[in-house]
């Protein structure tokens, strides 16, 4: 059976240092927001709901991204952060290693649900039309840890009777699903796996035109980038921080788009992503 230990690596000390001392003190909600940007741009995408946060708790937010998702998992297993925004994936894998649990997930007014897709996108003019053409082609997935961009892509790359692992001529973990998508534009590689929202979100920016690309492949619907906190968490500011994402709205958040504030979730609903991991075959209990 496979392993998935390696997905876990530690993030480097100088980015967990960075700003220790203030970030993580006690009188403060410390936040770890999943890199789907760059660090500078997931802060500042984020800035509205976590300054409405900040003023409905009365009590300092600050926001920690780390270099990849496994930082903000080590974050919350050490106690270093209190909730965190994570990929669905990530959070199944935290909840492995760290006493973490989901309560709520956005709800945007664009879509009015909780749930998005990945897609495999190729420019129109790579010749890549399906998912037989992948073959002997260049590939990025996202992060290890990433729901879109790695692990429910692969798992229907299995399911359609392709081998992942053999299918693609070179493959390469982007990071982000932003440089994934660039990555693809600039054809540094022929072909990626991204969250089709973050798709949806580059191009109304202008970052790239939508007749460029073309969708090869879209999953079925993923349960949404859960909010996360350490269950240790004083219950009465659970409830402060809960009841605040629950009436933030018409603000926009990250790529998400503009929200109509957050609904609850529980463990339960992230089983499809547990089920989809078995896919793999990957053992989750090997990383407690």
């Amino acid at each position: 059976m496979k392993t998935i230990k390696q997905f876990l690596r530690v993030v480097s000390f100088t980015a967990l240092a960075f700003g220790a001392s203030q970030v993580w003190a006690k009188d403060k909600l410390t936040i770890g927001l999943i890199p789907s940007e760059d660090s500078q741009a997931m802060i500042e995408s984020s800035k509205q709901v976590l300054d409405d946060l900040q003023a409905k708790i009365g009590m300092p937010v600050v926001p920690f991204v780390a270099t990849d998702y496994n930082g903000i998992i080590e974050a919350l297993r050490s106690g270093k952060l209190d909730v965190a925004y994570l990929g669905p994936f990530s959070y199944v894998l935290a909840t492995s290693v760290a006493d973490v649990e989901a309560f709520s997930v956005a709800v945007t007014k664009k879509t009015g649900q909780s749930a998005y897709k990945s897609v495999i996108l190729a420019r129109k003019d790579s010749g890549i039309h399906t998912l037989a053409d992948l073959k002997g082609h260049t590939f990025a997935f996202v992060d290890p840890s990433s729901a879109s961009g790695h692990l429910f892509p692969k798992a229907g790359l299995e399911q359609a009777g392709f081998a992942p692992d053999s299918l693609f001529k070179r493959v390469i973990f982007s990071g982000s699903h932003d440089a994934s998508i660039l990555a693809v534009e600039n054809k540094k590689v022929d072909a990626a796996a991204v969250a089709d929202r973050i798709f949806a979100s580059a191009v109304a920016k202008g970052v790239v035109k939508q007749d460029d690309f073309e969708i090869v492949w879209s999953s079925k619907p993923i349960p949404e980038s859960p909010m996360v906190w350490r269950k240790a968490l004083d219950p009465e500011l659970k409830k402060k921080v809960a009841d605040a994402l629950a009436s933030i709205k018409d603000v926009p958040w990250g790529d998400q788009g503009v929200l109509n504030g957050f609904q609850p979730t529980t463990d339960a609903s992230y089983d499809v992503v547990r089920d989809t991991a078995k896919v793999l075959d990957l053992d989750l209990r090997s990383m407690k």
